[in-house]
């Protein structure tokens, strides 16, 4: 593949040609009262109101109400810190003990949510791993950003997004997007189209980091590294075909990172948008790692490559 320039000219260094890593084709190598009755405190001051349900009579299976759930009081909890939008809050009838639960209701009421108290058999229909706590949120459609937010949030030194070419498994895209978080990525783009997208299920999977790192859903992953490159990050495909690995890769600076669907890899178009390829050493006979495990070490190369110019006061 002939090498790609960008608008600074060649990345120094940078190597695309075809090398052997055996393995994944776009990787690198509370109740707070009766039943149906409002106690005192509850959501006057922010005007969001709380109702009851009863429980559904003995013999009759709850039914799930419609709509997307966030299950779980850290999540819960971490919607509502980072600004996530949330529709209602169901709380399981009977829980007035429970101190903790009854601080997270009165932190959703002083945002203005609605709290409605139901069975916990209707909280049981909506859990997926029966890990509600005694609290699910109903929230609205996730609020995609745009590119240039993205780059906004880049600023002007070392930054790192991460291109996700046809990802389509939930559960990778979920933790590729939790390591992006850890990392200190600038964000995440992703296909409209043909590609995992964020869910509930993104929300577990990715221990609510998409919260809070912005995720931007393109039509046009090619374009978007144009874009990209425009702002002054080198496009670095994570590919079996490079000949160099990541150790004596240049990720240094403003890169942004490409990774290809678990079975085809970075697709033609977009591989011949990178400006250089990179891959990750291996020594054992098992074929490969996963793309989520392949970008989870990319991005902590990346992140050790620019330890200089990055702010760890974050972590303990």
């Amino acid at each position: 593949m002939a090498r790609q320039q960008n608008n600074r000219g060649q990345r120094p260094d940078a190597r695309s040609g075809r090398g052997s890593s055996r393995g994944n084709r776009g990787q690198a190598a509370g109740p707070r009262g009766a039943k149906g009755a409002a106690r005192p405190g509850d959501c006057d001051r922010a005007g969001a109101s709380r109702t009851a349900k009863r429980p559904a009579p003995r013999g009759q299976d709850a039914c799930a109400p419609a709509g997307s759930f966030l299950e779980g009081r850290r999540a819960a909890a971490e919607a509502l810190r980072a600004g996530f939008p949330i529709k209602r809050a169901l709380v399981a009838e009977n829980s007035s003990k429970d101190v903790v639960l009854n601080q997270l209701i009165d932190a959703l009421c002083a945002a203005g949510v609605a709290v409605q108290y139901v069975a916990r058999e209707q909280l049981e229909a909506i859990s997926s791993h029966g890990a509600h706590q005694g609290i699910a949120l109903e929230v609205g459609a996730y609020p995609y950003a745009d590119l240039a937010d993205i780059i906004a949030r880049a600023g002007e030194g070392p930054a790192l997004v991460v291109v996700l070419d046809h990802v389509t498994d939930a559960g990778n895209f979920g933790a590729i997007v939790r390591s992006a978080e850890v990392a200190g990525a600038a964000g995440v783009v992703i296909a409209s189209k043909r590609a995992a997208e964020v869910t509930v299920a993104t929300y577990k999977t990715s221990a609510g980091a998409v919260m809070h790192l912005p995720i931007a859903q393109v039509p046009n992953i090619a374009r978007v590294l144009d874009d990209l490159k425009e702002a002054g990050f080198w496009a670095c495909g994570s590919s079996e075909h490079a000949e160099q690995v990541c150790w004596d890769s240049p990720l240094q600076g403003r890169i942004a990172l490409v990774m290809g669907s678990e079975g085809e890899g970075i697709s033609r178009l977009v591989l011949e948008k990178c400006d250089f390829l990179t891959k990750l050493p291996q020594r054992g006979e098992t074929e490969s790692l996963n793309v989520a495990q392949a970008a989870t070490a990319m991005m902590f190369e990346w992140m050790r490559q620019n330890r200089s110019g990055l702010s760890f006061e974050a972590v303990e």
